[in-house]
């Protein structure tokens, strides 16, 4: 019985290492490129909620982007209680393309950024043409001036409909080096980025931090008002846009970073716990399916290890050493040092209890919790 348990451990990594789209390798990353020819008109929309720390920042960053098209900038200000859109209204804007909405009440059934985003994306689409794009981005994240120029170049190159990156993100203090890897390499491990890319797979998925939306894509879901209630947004918005007939791409940016830190583990709980039973569509069965897993492919194999003898052993040192060798290319992409593969599985029990947290959280009623606002699976 020990014996064929190890072994399943042992086939489920031999699996995800070969033939689960490689999303253990660094990914994609854009080379900077200049502004296409006949660069077409793009807007970019931020929605913010109290944002005041890093708006200036981030809308600096967008306002001097290097790009010979069109270029507008929209923020919506949501509710913010911190003076987020008056830092907006005193930045320079030599070139006139910035614009601030004051976001309307949140309706019964929208998620709050949905909700903004959809205000934004109205103004958006008087600002483009038909052949234009859409940058949406977060209010904490910074791009180098080339950034823009580079996705669409990605976009027109390949004819893509959506082209979204996984920004650079914190990794300073003890929390962010022991956790924030780990989220990257997890999130590839759930979207493998080839897979994304391939019109044969059904995986779908987007980095809310960097997504470049072709505008006939967006008109062809429906727009924004079709994802209204998603509190996955990214991935949902993706997911539309594949189930259409479009083409997606999804890689790591060497041009944009998020400046929000993550001081504590407790703040990376929050993070997790946000949306992790929703990932699980409320799942008690996917929940107690997940557990199973993740103790299979990450407990499993130290136990062996630790506590096992004979064969078992040697199969679960052999499963653990290989998990911790898929890891490799995470840690490189953020300068960290190799030994930090070594406690892995205690990153994936840290990950692990705060999915079973998120479902706790939504069975005792208390649901998603984000800006202030508190979401039911009744919003998504």
């Amino acid at each position: 019985m020990l014996f064929g348990t190890a072994l399943t451990s042992l086939g489920a990594w031999i699996y995800l290492s070969l033939f689960h789209g490689k999303f253990w390798q660094r990914g994609p990353i854009l080379a900077q490129k200049p502004t296409p020819v006949c660069a077409p008109d793009v807007a970019v929309v931020v929605p913010a909620r109290d944002e005041a720390d890093s708006i200036r920042e981030c809308l600096t960053s967008l306002l001097e982007q290097d790009y010979d098209g069109q270029l507008s900038v929209i923020l919506v200000d949501d509710e913010s209680t911190d003076g987020t859109g008056d830092i907006a209204r005193t930045l320079p804007d030599p070139h006139h393309r910035l614009t601030v909405i004051s976001g309307q009440k949140r309706p019964a059934g929208w998620s709050g950024k949905l909700w903004a985003v959809h205000q934004g994306e109205q103004e958006a689409l008087k600002r483009i043409g038909l052949y234009g794009y859409i940058l949406l981005t977060d209010a904490d994240i910074m791009h180098a001036p080339g950034h823009l120029s580079s996705l669409v170049a990605k976009a027109r190159e390949d004819d893509l409909d959506l082209v979204s990156e996984m920004v650079a993100l914190n990794c300073e203090s003890t929390a962010e080096r022991f956790l924030v890897p780990a989220f990257v390499y997890f999130f590839a491990m759930l979207y493998p980025f080839s897979r994304i890319a391939s019109e044969h797979s059904r995986i779908a998925g987007a980095a809310g931090g960097t997504i470049l939306l072709r505008r006939r894509a967006l008109e062809r879901i429906g727009g924004i008002s079709a994802l209204r209630g998603a509190l996955i947004d990214d991935c949902t918005l993706a997911a539309h846009v594949k189930r259409s007939g479009g083409r997606l791409y999804l890689g790591h940016s060497a041009l944009a970073w998020s400046v929000r830190p993550y001081r504590g583990m407790k703040d990376v709980w929050h993070m997790i716990a946000r949306t992790a039973y929703v990932q699980l569509r409320y799942s008690p069965v996917l929940l107690l399916a997940t557990i199973i897993g993740m103790a299979t492919i990450w407990l499993l194999p130290v136990a062996l290890a630790l506590f096992g003898k004979g064969r078992e052993r040697r199969i679960g040192l052999l499963t653990y050493l290989l998990s911790c060798l898929t890891f490799v290319p995470t840690l490189r992409r953020f300068g960290l040092p190799l030994w930090r593969a070594i406690p892995l599985p205690l990153v994936a029990t840290f990950y692990m209890a705060a999915t079973i947290g998120s479902a706790i959280d939504h069975h005792r009623g208390v649901g998603v919790r984000w800006k202030n606002r508190s979401y039911t699976d009744e919003t998504s």
